[in-house]
């Protein structure tokens, strides 16, 4: 169950003196400027040129969460599936391994199923044994449904895994949020994991 203290902690940080702008509809963003060239193939780069998805379901579906590093083994890759609950559960009940001291990045799949999305960000907040050891606060940045439905890949800033002995005793517990400047969240979910001499 999330405390209070979980709750903000998953909150994005506040600019002082900024303000979300409105909603607007890829409709409104479609019809701003008809005539001005430049600022239409602008807008067809970003998809906008095309029929507009209907409206329905969630903005965003993040995809999955990845780990990259240089010093992973020729292969190995570290995923996510965050639409999979049970793969989910897997990751939470069987801590994944990160390596110890080394530098590693974390990024993010997602796909914008509908509308404009401005002000996205992914937090993360890593506890220990109850204690918060770090939290990562990403933005994503603002982004318009993919022109051909792609998803789109974000990689965030590279991080260094702690060493030692105390960094590699007990499990690390991390509860994951994208959520943009509206305050509407896309994804809540948690994964564990552990640090060793290898990957």
């Amino acid at each position: 169950m999330a405390t209070n203290d979980d709750n903000d902690d998953l909150l994005p940080s506040q600019t002082s003196g900024y303000k979300a702008s409105g909603l607007k509809s890829v409709d409104h963003y479609q019809s701003l400027d008809a005539n001005d060239e430049s600022l239409n193939r602008w807008k067809a780069s970003l998809g906008l040129g095309s029929a507009a998805a209907p409206a329905t379901g969630p903005k965003v579906t993040v995809l999955s969460l990845f780990l990259t590093s240089p010093t992973l083994p020729p292969g190995k890759k570290i995923s996510l599936n965050v639409t999979n609950p049970a793969e989910l559960a897997l990751f939470k009940k069987n801590p994944l391994t990160i390596k110890e001291g080394v530098e590693y990045n974390v990024g993010i799949t997602f796909k914008v199923n509908h509308s404009i999305i401005t002000g996205v960000r992914y937090i993360q907040v890593v506890k220990r044994s109850g204690v918060k050891v770090d939290k990562l606060e990403q933005m994503l940045g603002s982004y318009a449904p993919h022109k051909d439905g792609e998803p789109y890949t974000k990689n965030f800033d590279p991080e260094d895994s702690p060493s030692g002995m105390l960094a590699r005793s007990g499990t690390y517990n991390v509860k994951s949020r994208v959520i943009d400047d509206d305050g509407e969240i896309y994804a809540d979910f948690e994964w564990s994991f552990k640090l060793a001499k290898e990957w």
